[in-house]
C-alpha cells in the first residue's frame, strides 16, 4: 500500500508540474543594489553571478528577504498593452514574480528586458533587470519559494549572506559576471582610477585619480554624459563605460 501511495504521489508531481528535483536542492539568491549584481547559490555554493539593472531612485527596488511565488513566461506588458513574447515587451521573457512589499508576485520581479544597454543601471521603477538570455537561465534553474536577499552594501556576497541568516561559500570557478561593475558616488578601487584617468585624458577633471569617487568624480561623470548626450546622472553603468571606452 505504502509503495502504491508513493508511485501514486510521484506521478502526480510529475503530472502537475511540481519541481520535485530543483526544489530538494538549497537555492538562494542575493542582489546587492550597490554594485547592481545579482549571485545565485545553490547548496550554499556560488554558480552564477551576473549584471543586473535596479531602482532609478535608491527607494523604488524593495530591500529584505523575499521569495519567488511565481514565474511566468512572456508575461504581457498590460500598462502598455504589448503581449507577452513581442520585442517591444519591456518585461522581456521572463518573469520571477517576488512577495516583496506584501504583494503577490506581480508587482515586483526579476525580469528581461527588451533595453539591453540599461543593464548595470538605475533605471527601473522597482524591478530587478536581466538580460534576456541570462534571466531565462536562471528562470530555468531556480525553485518558487527560493528565498531573495535584496539590499544596498559594500559588503560581499558571503558578509551580506551571513547577515541575513545564510552561510554561503564563494566559488573560484563560477561564471562571473558578464560586465563591469556599476560605478557612483562612494565606490572605491582601481576601477574608479582609471575612470578617473579616462575623464582626465577626454578633458574632464576628475582633481586626480585617487580612485575615490566622490564629488569632483561625480560632476566630471555628469559633463561628461551630458556631452555625450546621455543621462546625466552621475552613475557609470554600461552605456556610460562603453562611451568612455572602458568596455
Amino acid at each position: 500500500m505504502k509503495k502504491c501511495l508513493t508511485v501514486f504521489i510521484i506521478t502526480c508531481c510529475l503530472f502537475f508540474g511540481v519541481e520535485t528535483a530543483s526544489a530538494a536542492k538549497s537555492q538562494l539568491i542575493i542582489i546587492n543594489k550597490n554594485t547592481n549584481q545579482l549571485a545565485y547559490y545553490e547548496n550554499s555554493q556560488l554558480k552564477k553571478s551576473f549584471i543586473v539593472a535596479t531602482g532609478s531612485r535608491t527607494s523604488d527596488t524593495p530591500e529584505g528577504t523575499f521569495k519567488i511565488v511565481n514565474k511566468i513566461v512572456n508575461r504581457p506588458y498590460y500598462k502598455g498593452n504589448i503581449p507577452g513574447g513581442s520585442p517591444k515587451n519591456p518585461l522581456g521573457n521572463r518573469w520571477l514574480g517576488l512577495n516583496a512589499r506584501q504583494t503577490q508576485g506581480t508587482t515586483y520581479a526579476i525580469h528581461g528586458n527588451n533595453n539591453p544597454a540599461s543593464i548595470g543601471n538605475y533605471v527601473s521603477a522597482g524591478c530587478i533587470r536581466m538580460y534576456n538570455n541570462e534571466v531565462k537561465w536562471l528562470f530555468e534553474t531556480v525553485s518558487i519559494n527560493t528565498p531573495v536577499v535584496i539590499t544596498s552594501s559594500s559588503k560581499n556576497f558571503e558578509s551580506i549572506a551571513a547577515s541575513s541568516g545564510f552561510k554561503v561559500k564563494g566559488n573560484p570557478t563560477a561564471t562571473p559576471v558578464t560586465t563591469a561593475i556599476t560605478l557612483k558616488r562612494g565606490s572605491k578601487g582601481a576601477e574608479v582610477s582609471t575612470l578617473q584617468k579616462q575623464l582626465t585624458s577626454l578633458g574632464f577633471s576628475t582633481n586626480g585619480s585617487d580612485g575615490v569617487f566622490g564629488p569632483a568624480t561625480e560632476r566630471a561623470v555628469k559633463e561628461f554624459q551630458k556631452a555625450r548626450k546621455l543621462k546625466a546622472d552621475g552613475i557609470v553603468g554600461a552605456m556610460t563605460k562603453k562611451a568612455l571606452g572602458m568596455i
